[in-house]
């Protein structure tokens, strides 16, 4: 079932969600919720989408970025993003655990904040330890892109959004952004804005 995305000044999205016990977790409830935001998640389309995005303030999200997302893209834009295919995933309760220093300027965007992006700065790999949708314990190490969209999603998770860690000169809405600012590598953009 496709869920409805609630959008900024919903005050779900500003709330930290509850963490979930495993019984929870394996729970039919929270199983069919996980299938119902995959399904969302997928239609929208979106990489990533945390519980509190369809108004529940709960500590799970489901991430896929799939190959079919990639194809569109200029080559050059994926390498620059460090953008690889990512399976689907469930993190609940996640926690980063370690980041590097080092960050990168991209644009985001979010199906929260439908029609804007901005450019944000996030670190380029981070450690991550979860719950799977079984209730198991993982970990992963991610960088480049799926980096980022865990740190994204983990944010929601806190009631944070991009808004929030943004260059707030960048914000822009989708249709600005593609008849201006497109084009251009980051770093000019960058430039260009802190000139005006």
């Amino acid at each position: 079932m496709r869920l409805k995305i609630v959008q900024a000044g919903e005050p779900v999205l500003r709330q930290t969600a509850r963490a979930l016990t495993r019984e929870e977790i394996t729970c039919d409830e929270i199983q069919r919720l996980i299938q119902d935001m995959k399904e969302t998640m997928q239609d929208a389309p979106g990489v990533g989408l945390a519980a509190p995005q369809v108004g529940l303030p709960l500590q799970l999200a489901v991430i896929e970025d799939r190959e079919e997302l990639l194809k569109g893209l200029p080559p050059q834009e994926v390498e620059d993003k460090e953008r690889r295919p990512v399976p689907f995933h469930v993190i609940i309760n996640p926690v980063i655990t370690f980041s590097t220093d080092d960050t990168v300027d991209f644009y985001e965007g979010c199906l929260s904040l439908a029609g804007f992006s901005a450019v944000v700065p996030r670190a380029r790999t981070i450690r991550v330890k979860y719950l799977d949708e079984h209730g198991e314990h993982q970990s992963i190490e991610a960088t480049g892109w799926y980096a980022r969209i865990l740190q994204h999603e983990i944010d929601h998770l806190q009631g944070t959004l991009y808004i929030d860690r943004m260059h707030s000169r960048t914000f822009a809405s989708l249709e600005n952004w593609n008849r201006f600012w497109k084009a251009k590598p980051i770093r000019a953009v960058l430039q260009d804005l802190s000139r005006v």
